[in-house]
């Protein structure tokens, strides 16, 4: 056994860990000087160092880019890009730059625009004080914005297709897989193999989604464990791709579903006449449920990790401790290797999932 390879595994994820220790250290101090500018008058005591604040920054999407390594940080202002009644709106955000509190009135094209929580609004049409909850549809523009999720998306889309171009390159010019594509080729056959064993003489006409959807979850995974910039993005735990991920699959399965699948959904064979309304409202309920729990597995198992790990750092400047942060140092680089377990896993388990629907829907009847 390379025990060798092993140990520098082992210091990296050490050195990862103090690293997002750092930046933690850095947010968390800005976001501390905030709140005790905002309570200085209420208390001259020390205000208790809050994670949850910092824990759901890193979760949440915002219109900014942070950029952040050892004695750099930097950011980015992403650009807003509005569908209004008087046409297209573009600006960027960092004009919002210091609202907190949704005070900002920024005005373009004829029109008055705030920004509460991230959620853009028409100034005239809410009043100083609103729930972002409540802001009904009339009162905001149609948001076509480049957020950190989709700045993030979009990154790892690129270094997906540079990836696998290069994988395709090296592999038609040598024949045998070198360097990256050594990676990248055995996931591909692994993945056709798969595909070809859930959804039968078909499969062909599914591989190359399977593939993409594949990749691109297995390395927006891979990209959020990266505690550096422009790494470490919350993208595949964001429900709001996971849901677009599930409707692509939906769709799929449910437009290449021949006569046999749907015949066992509306009118189930084998099954007494009196029952076969009740089994096909099972059934066609049971259309929706399958995306659905495609949608909050991955969802829910990449946020869990995240929240975990940055749960474990800011436990150092809770407890101010020596001892805490050898003990979250640990812990911390345990999470990591689970998550970059979970983060193969989640990524084949959609894949799978996926693909034994699709097989579900191209199955021919048995004669």
């Amino acid at each position: 056994m390379n025990y060798r390879f092993f140990t520098y595994i082992f210091i990296s994820l050490f050195l990862a860990s103090f690293n997002l220790s750092a930046q933690t250290e850095h947010n968390g101090e800005a976001i501390h000087h905030e709140e005790q500018a905002a309570v200085h008058e209420e208390s001259d005591g020390d205000k208790p160092y809050d994670p949850t604040e910092l824990i759901n920054h890193h979760l949440s999407d915002s219109h900014d880019y942070a950029f952040e390594l050892p004695f750099i940080h930097k950011t980015f202002h992403l650009p807003i890009i509005l569908w209004t009644k008087n046409g297209l709106t573009i600006f960027s955000s960092g004009e919002f730059q210091g609202d907190e509190h949704g005070e900002v009135i920024v005005e373009k094209n004829g029109q008055k625009f705030k920004r509460i929580h991230d959620l853009i609004v028409y100034a005239d049409k809410v009043g100083e004080h609103v729930d972002p909850n409540e802001v009904t549809l009339d009162q905001r523009p149609l948001d076509f914005s480049i957020t950190k999720n989709v700045f993030s998306m979009l990154l790892t889309f690129l270094i997906l297709l540079v990836v696998l171009l290069y994988t395709k390159k090296s592999y038609d010019k040598n024949k045998v897989p070198r360097g990256i594509a050594s990676f990248i080729e055995p996931l591909i056959v692994f993945i056709r193999d798969m595909a070809k064993e859930n959804i039968g003489p078909k499969y062909e006409k599914f591989v190359p989604f399977l593939l993409t959807v594949f990749f691109f979850i297995l390395f927006a995974n891979l990209f959020g464990l990266i505690p550096f910039s422009p790494f470490g993005y919350n993208l595949t735990g964001n429900i709001a791709v996971t849901f677009v991920l599930a409707v692509i699959v939906f769709i799929i399965t449910n437009v290449n579903g021949n006569k046999s699948y749907w015949t066992h959904i509306l009118w189930p064979p084998g099954v007494p006449v009196i029952l076969k309304p009740f089994i096909a409202l099972i059934e066609i309920l049971s259309i929706f449920t399958k995306p659905f729990a495609l949608m909050i597995r991955l969802f829910a198992n990449i946020l869990a990790g995240h929240t975990i790990i940055l749960t474990f750092v800011t436990l150092i400047f809770v407890f101010k401790n020596w001892g805490v942060p050898f003990a979250s140092g640990f812990a911390t680089i345990f999470m990591y290797i689970s998550e970059l377990l979970v983060a193969f896993l989640q990524a084949y388990v959609f894949t799978l999932l996926s693909a034994i629907y699709f097989g579900m829907a191209v199955k021919e009847e048995a004669h």
